[in-house]
């Protein structure tokens, strides 16, 4: 179907680092992105890696293949290999960064020529990408920033050097002047990267090429076709033996800046209180993988938490039977996570119909969201003991869990859709290319 607020067939450039059948909003956010496109009768291309990141499902086709293409949804998906680096040293992790860059950019150069590209940042160094393909063949380019990077892994403690530091922060700045639009999912992302841009440019935000407005907040969506909400006690409750538990689940990467301890420590606090299973069983879920996973079960069982279970990262289709399942679903971030982001998985919480529990920095855009929607209840960061003083609040007051629910659904379905987004992409891609085209 048409969008008819544009006429013209657009031929789009996708750059990510991450693609299905990788997992992650990261890799989802483009493909629904670019299949929705499609629908709407415009001509999509993806630059994207090889599959890696806790991709799912059988990957022979890609074993050993420097390059390979082909047609998902629609679109032409080309990927190619970068180096297998350790990325959780932060030198490795940069040198894959600007390797991969490369590599995109001389894919690029293989294939047709684009009206508009945009880019998924981080990594941030793809937008070099885009502004030397801008450089040779004159393709304007939208940076599409999710994550404040290297802001967000500074605030971490992940970047100390500082010689890395100076060099990312130095590269920010310049992709962010050279873009001719930026796009952020909330209006805190908006001041940082306003106030990146200004810097050193005597407050001037536009470039001379420039379409007007140069940051644009365009919320993330979530499919609530996909994500709907579903009966608790589902499959997924009796593949897992979980019968009737209050189930408090977070599902996602398990990395450095999600804060799990908090988690296990405010299971530690329920586990303790006498009334916490007067009426049922109290089970915090953690379903996913990542780089703190092992340290965490080994937490948990010097903990000896017997209330706690983690699973392994789950298939997508599987997703929603996960939130469908659980009672009260969780969105945490170290104390230490200053920049305002606002985790996808809180969309994905809403769409089901549950309420979030996030513990997180209160002046943040994802508090301040949370209390727009009336979704959930938030907490600070790092405190067990409001974690869970939240969690038995809704465990005593079901009805409380089921309003937040329905609110969240009830937000998402007015605010969060994929339809809308594209929208606003396609009348930004058709200003930006108006721009090119004009004397």
């Amino acid at each position: 179907m048409r969008n008819k607020s544009t006429s013209e067939v657009i031929n789009a450039l996708l750059l990510t680092a991450y693609f299905p059948p990788d997992t992650g909003s990261a890799a989802h956010l483009f493909y629904e992105l670019g299949k929705a496109l499609v629908g709407h009768g415009h001509q999509v291309t993806v630059i994207t890696g090889m599959p890696g990141y806790y991709a799912q499902g059988s990957l022979e086709r890609y074993k050993g293949r420097k390059w390979i293409k082909e047609k998902i949804k629609g679109m032409e998906v080309v990927r190619v290999a970068t180096p297998q680096l350790p990325r959780h040293l932060m030198v490795a992790r940069a040198l894959w960064q600007f390797s991969g860059a490369v590599a995109f950019f001389l894919a690029s150069l293989r294939l047709a020529h684009y009206d508009v590209a945009m880019v998924y940042s981080p990594p941030l160094p793809l937008g070099l990408t885009a502004w030397a393909l801008h450089k040779v063949r004159g393709v304007p380019f939208v940076l599409n920033v999710q994550d404040l990077f290297p802001q967000s892994i500074i605030d971490l403690g992940l970047l100390k050097n500082s010689w890395l530091i100076r060099l990312f922060e130095a590269m920010e700045r310049f992709v962010y002047r050279q873009a001719d639009a930026i796009t952020v999912h909330s209006e805190g992302n908006r001041q940082h990267v306003t106030e990146k841009c200004r810097k050193g440019e005597g407050g001037e935000v536009e470039r001379k090429r420039g379409i007007g407005i140069k940051v644009e907040v365009i919320s993330n969506w979530v499919d609530t076709d996909f994500i709907r909400p579903g009966e608790r006690m589902n499959g997924f409750r009796q593949k897992h033996g979980l019968g009737d538990s209050f189930i408090i689940s977070f599902a996602g990467v398990l990395g450095y800046s999600q804060d799990l301890d908090v988690v296990l420590e405010a299971a530690g606090l329920v586990n303790h209180q006498p009334y916490s299973f007067a009426r049922q069983p109290v089970t915090w879920l953690i379903v996913g993988d990542g780089v703190e996973r092992t340290r965490l079960e080994e937490k948990a069982r010097a903990m000896k938490l017997c209330n706690v279970r983690f699973l392994p990262m789950q298939p997508r289709e599987k997703y929603p039977e996960v939130l469908s399942a659980s009672d009260v679903c969780l969105a945490t971030l170290h104390e230490e996570v200053k920049t305002p982001v606002v985790p996808s998985k809180i969309l994905s919480i809403m769409a089901a119909a549950r309420p979030v529990v996030a513990a997180m920095d209160l002046e943040g855009d994802a508090p301040k969201f949370i209390a727009e929607a009336d979704c959930g209840i938030c907490v600070p960061p790092g405190d067990a003991g409001a974690l869970a003083d939240a969690i038995m609040k809704l465990y005593q007051n079901r009805s409380l869990c089921q309003e937040l629910g329905r609110n969240g659904r009830r937000y998402a379905e007015k605010h969060l859709l994929l339809e809308t987004a594209v929208r606003k992409y396609e009348e930004l891609f058709s200003k930006i290319i108006e721009h090119r085209n004009s004397p």
